[in-house]
């Protein structure tokens, strides 16, 4: 099937979801939870052949491999779904004019969602979820390097679907892998109502750069961690090694570490050797290879630089206003986390650093859909239009207005 045709065939289902009673909804998300979970043999002899194929490295590996626990996580997540709310169909306000007209904003499905993502077979099962939930279909575009992975996953939840009585066609896999077929995928204006892009760097700049259809840009992360002046030494540490090194490969990890001058005079050395312990690849600026010689020469670029790797790099500054400044200027805008045991530098810090997730004493690793409550997450936004941060089942709606009258003409 061409994508055209995957696209029209989502778009021509779209009412299965989009029309679906909530009690509907829950009960296809629970029937496909079911399914991944009972089906995790089958999901996984398909996910191995894609690793084995894979020749990009351990970081890249990771991303894609799967095994019974990653799986029962993604089903938890779509059991997390089936508890909250559909957020379709809500009144988000309600007024009635001078003239008597009743008007009501409420919210509705986007229509037909397209995702184009790379390596994380993880994001087929939960942009089905969130799409289902919100009343959407989807259309999936993966990585070849994760085709097996995707269409064993696509085919568990649809089959669970079908066998419950209910229409599945509104969840579609894009069989076309080729560049040209992610180029055709990105211009389906008319077909496909909002593109979400998933991955890095590259993906993302070519998704913004060459598609027609409307996109909601999910960011890179160069997530920073400032350990202010009167940190506790034994929290910034806990914080760093988890935000650092507890999963690499992932977004939310901690790419920067920015460090006041008078801290870093005397415990800087404390701070890093745990990294170091682990493997870390530790660059910095001119002052941090003072204060700890070990620690290696960072470029300009390395200040910029989503790493999805054992690797950091360090900053030394005066005071908070410039880690402020520095992490402004440095980020891609994603999750910064401030170290401090003063409230009002921590509240500075939280008004303005211009990030989408803002964290005082706590790991940016919590940036994530599942951990702030919302179910499995579309992706991250860094963007400022129509949705930021972890994006659940309100951000893949939009609203109409509803106006009820008795018969007013406008004069």
């Amino acid at each position: 099937m061409t994508v055209s045709e995957t696209c029209q065939l989502a778009k021509k289902h779209a009412g299965a979801a989009a029309y679906s009673s909530e009690a509907e909804k829950n009960k296809m998300l629970t029937l496909a939870a079911e399914a991944l979970v009972a089906h995790a043999a089958e999901i996984i002899e398909a996910n191995q052949k894609d690793v084995a194929a894979c020749t990009r490295g351990e970081q890249f590996c990771d991303r894609l491999m799967l095994n019974e626990t990653r799986i029962a996580n993604i089903a938890e997540g779509l059991r997390q779904l089936v508890r909250l709310a559909c957020p379709v169909g809500e009144v988000i306000e309600h007024h009635t004019t001078a003239g008597g007209l009743d008007i009501s904003r409420v919210r509705v499905p986007f229509g037909v969602v397209g995702i184009i993502y790379e390596a994380r077979p993880n994001v087929t099962a939960d942009a089905v979820a969130l799409c289902l939930k919100s009343g959407n279909a989807v259309v999936l575009r993966g990585s070849k390097d994760a085709y097996a992975s995707n269409a064993a996953i696509v085919r568990v939840m649809k089959d669970a679907i079908r066998a419950g009585g209910f229409d599945p066609e509104f969840i579609q896999l894009i069989e076309d892998v080729s560049h040209e077929g992610a180029r055709t995928f990105m211009r389906q204006k008319g077909v496909i109502d909002v593109l979400i892009p998933r991955g890095g760097a590259e993906l993302i700049r070519s998704v913004v750069e060459n598609a027609t259809v409307p996109v909601i840009e999910t960011g890179t992360g160069n997530c920073h961690i400032y350990v202010e002046k009167t940190a506790d030494l034994d929290m910034a540490r806990n914080l760093l090694v988890n935000a650092k090194t507890q999963r690499t490969s992932v977004c939310n990890a901690c790419e920067s570490l920015v460090v006041d001058d008078e801290f870093a005079r005397e415990k800087l050395d404390q701070l890093l050797l745990p990294l170091f312990e682990r493997d870390v690849e530790v660059v910095g600026d001119k002052k941090a290879r003072e204060y700890m010689p070990a620690v290696g020469e960072a470029t300009e670029e390395d200040f910029y630089k989503e790493y999805l790797a054992k690797k950091i790099s360090v900053k030394i500054v005066a005071d908070a206003d410039e880690a402020i400044a520095w992490i402004n200027e440095h980020s891609t805008h994603h999750s910064e986390a401030i170290v401090t045991e003063d409230k009002r530098t921590a509240e500075k810090f939280l008004k303005e650093i211009d990030s989408a997730c803002v964290y005082w004493n706590a790991s940016t690793r919590f940036t994530d859909g599942f951990e702030f409550g919302f179910g499995a997450e579309m992706g991250i936004s860094t963007q400022k239009l129509h949705a930021r941060g972890p994006m659940g089942l309100r951000e893949l709606t939009s609203y109409k207005f509803i106006i009820r009258g008795n018969g007013q003409i406008r004069g």
